[in-house]
């Protein structure tokens, strides 16, 4: 068997890809601070934009209750803002706004901002997102249940009190949607495509090369799939690094190596610096870091061994992110290694049951676990231990590469 290449053999390579990679962030800071410009040169600005999230608040101040809206416009912007408390529920659903961000900075358009807005228009128009939920919802009797696939089909938001849940349980990974269900998806439309694709290739074109058009077929879906979800942080990177990954095995270079999650970064970072700003994105660069870790320290290991150690190496190295960020933590939350390698069976099976209009198989199941996770801790790490842990994390890499 013909070894593998590393994509850098020398200081010259890095330097030639982190010129390039500069360029490229330079002509997209220079293209959002074009955007940025637009949106503030006069006081106000009109936006079509969707409703991610909407929720009630009481101001701690004046006792004044109002709500909330999270608000994603055409053109990719994310900001908040606030509308009075008797608006009608209008989560999910486009508008038509204007806001006055004319005093915004250029760091709070790069991040996320507040603005005060005026809804103009609200589009009644059922979306296929919206037609797709409506699908689930029928099925289920519970609303919570539906909440959940949601989450994990069309990527909405959970409310509040789900979120508390599911973290008190160490799934939230689990539900919102990331690089973890883009490699189930992508897995099982492999899978399911390679016989069809077999059969038409031994009789129509043999001199095809069947993992190229395979790989074309199913990047495409999920780069459909992707569109359709509003490109979440997580699973842009995921995607970016299954098409990184492919164009390197398929020229021979080693793929499972941190040259590979370097490159995605860098890539993705210089394209979409907003990411650089982005928790779910960083999550989701270090779950695949430690992964790569954990293949470096035990490569040589038995198939066994790695596959029963490396979700409780992930879960251990993974828990003080967990805590810094959402501080929730309960008896049943160790168990989130159970639920991670049962979610991989669970979540095709469950896809395929909505389909067929059985989706609520699973309830009773779903309603046990959604009532363990009702109880919880608040356990608070500072974010000097979190920078610690990070740091001690990239020198495990280093002392492996010396030893």
């Amino acid at each position: 068997m013909i070894a593998r290449v590393s994509l850098f053999t020398s200081k010259r390579d890095y330097l030639a890809f982190l010129f390039i990679s500069a360029s490229i962030l330079f002509y997209s800071l220079l293209i959002n601070y074009n955007e940025y410009k637009k949106l503030t040169r006069f006081d106000s600005h009109l936006l079509k934009a969707k409703v991610l999230k909407q929720y009630i608040k009481t101001s701690s101040k004046n006792g004044r209750t109002y709500q909330v809206l999270k608000l994603k416009s055409d053109d990719g912007l994310t900001f908040y803002t606030t509308a009075k408390k008797s608006l009608q529920d209008i989560n999910s659903k486009k508008i038509d706004v204007e806001i006055w961000a004319g005093k915004i900075s250029f760091y709070e358009y790069m991040t996320t901002f507040y603005a005060n807005s005026k809804i103009l228009h609200v589009e009644n128009d059922l979306s296929v997102k919206s037609i797709l939920n409506q699908h689930i919802s029928s099925q289920h009797a519970d609303k919570n249940i539906s909440s959940l696939y949601y989450a994990l089909y069309t990527a909405k938001p959970l409310h509040l009190d789900l979120q508390t849940t599911f973290s008190n349980l160490g799934i939230s990974h689990l539900i919102a949607i990331s690089g973890f269900h883009l490699g189930v998806l992508s897995a099982l439309l492999f899978f399911l495509l390679r016989p069809l694709y077999r059969f038409f290739q031994n009789r129509y074109f043999p001199f095809r090369n069947a993992n190229i058009d395979l790989f074309i077929i199913v990047s495409s879906v999920l780069l459909t799939y992707l569109l359709f979800l509003d490109s979440p942080p997580s699973l842009l990177r995921a995607f970016g690094m299954l098409v990184i990954g492919f164009i390197l095995y398929d020229r021979g270079v080693e793929v499972l190596s941190m040259q590979t999650l370097f490159v995605t970064v860098v890539l993705l970072l210089s394209i979409f610096p907003k990411l650089f700003f982005t928790i779910g994105f960083w999550l989701s660069v270090a779950g695949v870091y430690y992964i790569f870790l954990f293949l470096i320290y035990y490569k040589n290991r038995s198939k066994i061994f790695q596959f029963t150690l490396l979700p409780i190496w992930v879960y251990i190295f993974m828990l003080p992110y967990s805590l810094v960020i959402f501080s929730n933590f309960s008896i049943y939350h160790p168990l989130s290694i159970l639920w991670t390698t049962l979610f991989t069976l669970f979540y095709p099976l469950s896809i395929f049951l909505h389909v067929v209009s059985f989706g609520d198989l699973f309830d009773g199941v779903l309603s046990s676990l959604i009532s363990l996770g009702e109880v919880g801790l608040h356990v608070e790490l500072s974010y000097e231990f979190l920078v610690l842990h990070v740091a001690l994390s990239l020198a495990l890499l280093f002392i492996k590469r010396r030893a």
